[in-house]
């Protein structure tokens, strides 16, 4: 028998003579990715509805495109603290603060500390990055783009300062 107050969803989990089959439990509420997903491959590269598009999901897969814009991002972080270091060997200062102590602690620390700084933050954009920041209208993802260019510019700087024997 179909109920004309009840949705397409609700009729369609009965079954036969009108038992509930369905457990009540949503899968979807569970907070955070499934303890095996980076074993099993994955299969989730976005959102399958509309509102889970709407709110934070963790993904198993993302996109080609990400592999190589992160690899650049943390490329150009390990050339900016190379080049950093030359710069300082030429007479320039860090302005950073907290780059700084670690600088003068060792240049070992100096690097393992910006690349792991690096490193993180961009794990934290891939993980948001299917997030919508509200405010600015830009998935989370777009700002892996940003970044790249930041890093673009700081090291055409550092370049041009080397080139030109500025410092």
């Amino acid at each position: 028998m179909v109920d004309v107050h009840k949705g397409i969803a609700e009729q369609d989990a009965l079954g036969p003579g009108g038992i509930e089959r369905r457990s009540g439990i949503d899968r979807r509420r569970r907070g955070g990715p499934r303890p095996g997903f980076l074993f099993s491959g994955g299969r989730r590269i976005r959102g399958r509805r509309y509102e889970d598009r709407q709110r934070m999901v963790c993904l198993d897969r993302y996109g080609q495109s990400y592999f190589g814009i992160i690899a650049l991002i943390l490329l150009f972080s390990l050339m900016d603290a190379l080049l950093t270091l030359e710069l300082i060997h030429r007479g320039a200062i860090e302005l950073n603060p907290i780059m700084a102590f670690y600088l003068s602690i060792d240049p070992h620390a100096f690097i393992l500390v910006k690349y792991g700084l690096t490193s993180a933050g961009v794990i934290i954009l891939l993980l948001f990055n299917g997030f919508v920041m509200r405010t600015l209208r830009v998935r989370v993802g777009v700002l892996l783009y940003f970044v790249l260019a930041a890093f673009l510019g700081v090291f055409s700087w550092q370049v041009f300062l080397i080139h030109r024997g500025v410092v």
